[in-house]
């Protein structure tokens, strides 16, 4: 009778590992949490593979899809009691805040050995897994290519007014880096400024998410925008009438990447997921069916990437990571529907 508590402490201790690894059995209990910026459909679809790689995970994933801003407030939130494995999705800006706030930790060495060292954060604490080359896009329904922007500065004339719907800047690491890119590229904070004013009076609004931009495109409220290649990609291959603009100047890429929660519940699934998420198959998988720039080497070059004619634009990304905060505070207090 004297050993009981003892044997009932061990089990506690046992039990509470197999919990924290990620480990513990059940048919509904939950063995990795993922939360992400990536579309739904991209996020589904990875996870699906992973699970029949690894049935002992089969329905027990769970994926939380956030805006990358609001996810990155979300982890934040929960420094001092993780609920989340792994964060998948979002800017280097939006990792570097995660960084100073010491919720990432470095998943397994195998892993980070896969991504080419200049796609590695600070510490080797975030990973980018792919980039994501910024375009502008239009509906051919309603301009002809002749009538089309060629480059970033033929959004500002005067022929495109009322002719934008632009995504919410704020809310949107996409928008937040695509705006902090034009800036920088000036070399002069006023001079991009001004840049963004004129925009601000040829927008004919500001939209809350994707969906809701992908949808008034079409529904031809407004033909011209500007978004991220892959996913215009992926809408113009479920059938929207987009067709994409390389601005002649070149497209800002953008690491987009994925990383490891600290003290995450289930830190070795968070390992296990991260490993799938970044093999070559699973990457030439990304690349074929949605589009992706993959970091990691691929077997094969896709075909669509030829076709688009990526030119990239030189940003310093050392400095829009320091100054974007500043700068979109700067367009929300300023710049926005001002125009």
């Amino acid at each position: 009778m004297k050993t009981r508590p003892a044997v009932l402490a061990l089990l506690i201790v046992l039990v509470s590992t197999l919990v924290a690894c990620g480990l513990a059995s059940g048919p509904n209990s939950t063995a990795l949490t993922i939360y992400t910026a990536r579309p739904k459909a991209i996020a589904r679809s990875v996870v699906d593979a992973f699970e029949a790689a690894n049935p002992e995970f089969r329905g027990r994933v769970r994926i939380l899809t956030l805006g990358a801003s609001e996810l990155v407030h979300r982890v934040r939130a929960e420094t001092h009691r993780p609920q989340a494995d792994v964060w998948w999705g979002g800017t280097s800006q939006q990792f570097t805040q995660g960084i100073q706030a010491g919720v990432l930790t470095e998943a397994r060495r195998d892993i980070v050995a896969r991504v080419p060292e200049r796609y590695r954060g600070p510490d080797e604490l975030w990973l980018a897994e792919m980039r994501t080359a910024e375009i502008i896009f239009y509906n051919h329904t309603m301009l002809t290519a002749d009538g089309a922007p060629k480059d970033w500065d033929d959004l500002v004339t005067p022929n495109m007014r009322e002719k934008l719907l632009i995504r919410d800047v704020a809310a949107s690491g996409t928008m937040r880096s695509i705006i902090s890119a034009l800036i920088a590229r000036s070399g002069d904070p006023q001079v991009g400024y001004a840049y963004l004013r004129a925009l601000d009076r040829n927008t004919k609004d500001y939209v809350a998410n994707p969906s809701d931009l992908y949808l008034r495109i079409r529904r031809q409220e407004a033909p011209v925008s500007v978004w991220n290649l892959q996913d215009v990609l992926v809408q113009r291959g479920a059938g929207a009438p987009l067709t994409v603009v390389m601005p002649a100047s070149g497209a800002p890429m953008l690491p987009d990447g994925v990383g490891k929660i600290k003290n995450g519940p289930h830190r070795d699934a968070a390992d296990l997921f991260m490993e799938f998420l970044l093999r070559p198959s699973t990457q030439q998988m990304l690349s074929d069916k949605f589009f992706q720039i993959s970091t990691v080497a691929l077997p094969r070059e896709p075909g669509w990437l030829a076709e688009v004619g990526l030119r990239e634009m030189p940003v310093d990304w050392t400095t829009v990571s320091r100054e974007e905060s500043g700068w979109v505070n700067y367009w929300v207090q300023n710049i926005k529907n001002r125009g």
